[in-house]
């Protein structure tokens, strides 16, 4: 690809999620539905002007590296106060672990026709809720504690350990792992080993952002922490991959944690690159779907996907809010919002193209049946969020709102102030 096209590409792909953006902010309409709808306007169901395979080996990387920074500011403003919300995220995680992991695989096998293997694959990628998608929405539906909370916790939980063991059935398909034993082994060798890349590399930021005066140099602590989190990526990839998405949330979570004087300043910075990486991603990756990969699903297609929307999230919600002090409204809205993101979307573009090469059978309904999910759930679910959010009476009040950033913001006080001494 010459650099005459490379730079079109992102020129396009970066002003037409900026477009988007610029369209939510003055209609107030869901963010995460005008990127899905700005990449497939430029790519191949569109007007074709972005190809994301021209990017060739780079995408994975790009793609990996936006990923980790939006995933690395989730961990940094991940709070979980009170046990309610921990036992909640606990539960949900484990009992959805199993639940839509079953749920994704039957619904795959008999409605969309995926051979079982490769509808394991399918039901370990859209596993989680992507916190790229959940976050905007629950900021813009200004949704009542703690159920934004929870969502968000939700997502960086999952995430990780969706593509990790997406991967490792993936290598199962491809006969590079033999048995579940070895995918299980893997599985807790990649998610123990990003866990303590990741918790190492927070530490040793963190060390380092406190020991900066608040006179050096401008700018520092961002440059210290893209630098140490792309250096992570790329030692977690090494060593093990897929390992860099823990490691990702688990850095962030250890430096949010050990506040220090620049830990204000380099939370609106993180905050404000993952959101542009949000915005370059989900074009870029919405480019790459064709209806030629969506029609051949037709109505199995679309019933498996609303089969995870309407009853397998719904039952796994249902049993782990059992015993809690849930009310029914707030247990509907958690059983409806699960929409997926950029990591679904990027996992299953790279195995797609990892299966191809292979000679595997249904990689083009793999990815077909992937991107009908993150269509419908982000489509429906962002259109819906809000009105269900206010007809269950769970957004914040007006005269709500400035006692909360208050309150943030004292509380964002204290923890510098301890930092600092």
């Amino acid at each position: 690809m010459t650099p005459e096209r490379l730079g079109l590409l992102w020129g396009v792909t970066v002003s037409s999620g900026a477009a988007a953006r610029f369209l939510a902010a003055k209609s107030e309409f869901p963010g995460v539905v005008l990127l899905l709808l700005s990449g497939l306007l430029i790519g191949r169901s569109g007007l074709g002007w972005v190809e994301p395979l021209d990017l060739g080996s780079g995408l994975g990387t790009v793609v990996g590296l936006l990923v980790s920074l939006v995933l690395f500011d989730g961990g940094l403003n991940l709070r979980l106060p009170g046990d309610t919300i921990k036992a909640t995220v606990q539960r949900i995680a484990a009992l959805r672990l199993l639940i839509s992991l079953g749920g994704g695989l039957l619904a795959a096998h008999w409605l969309a026709g995926l051979s079982w293997s490769l509808a394991a694959v399918f039901s370990a990628i859209v596993l989680a809720t992507g916190p790229t998608v959940v976050t905007p929405l629950v900021r813009q539906i200004r949704l009542a504690p703690p159920l934004g909370e929870v969502l968000e916790a939700e997502g960086l939980v999952l995430e990780p350990i969706g593509a990790v063991l997406a991967l490792l059935l993936l290598e199962l398909v491809l006969g590079n792992l033999h048995g579940w034993r070895e995918v299980m082994l893997g599985l807790l060798y990649r998610l123990g080993g990003g866990v303590l890349i990741g918790a190492s590399v927070g530490w040793l930021l963190s060390e380092l952002l406190r020991r900066l005066k608040p006179d050096q140099l401008k700018g520092l602590p961002l440059q210290l922490s893209l630098g140490l989190l792309f250096l992570m990526y790329g030692v977690s990839e090494w060593l093990l991959p897929e390992s860099a998405l823990p490691a990702s949330v688990a850095a962030g979570i250890v430096v949010g944690r050990r506040p220090g004087p620049h830990t204000a300043e380099l939370d609106g910075l993180i905050q404000e690159l993952a959101q542009l990486a949000i915005t370059m991603l989900f074009p870029l990756l919405a480019a790459d779907v064709s209806w030629a990969e969506l029609s051949p699903l037709g109505w199995g297609g679309i019933l498996c996907v609303l089969s995870l929307m309407l009853v397998v999230r719904p039952i796994g919600v249902g049993l782990a809010t059992i015993g809690l002090p849930y009310k029914l409204e707030q247990r509907l809205f958690l059983g409806w919002l699960a929409p997926r993101g950029i990591v679904t979307a990027a996992v299953a573009s790279l195995f797609a193209i990892r299966l191809e090469q292979a000679g595997i059978l249904g990689a083009g309904r793999l990815q077909g049946l992937v991107f009908l999910t993150i269509l419908m759930t982000v489509g429906l679910q962002g259109l819906t969020a809000q009105p269900l959010a206010q007809a269950l009476g769970l957004v914040k009040a007006d005269d709500d709102e400035p006692a909360s950033a208050e309150a943030a913001a004292q509380t964002r006080q204290v923890l510098t102030d301890s930092g600092q001494q």
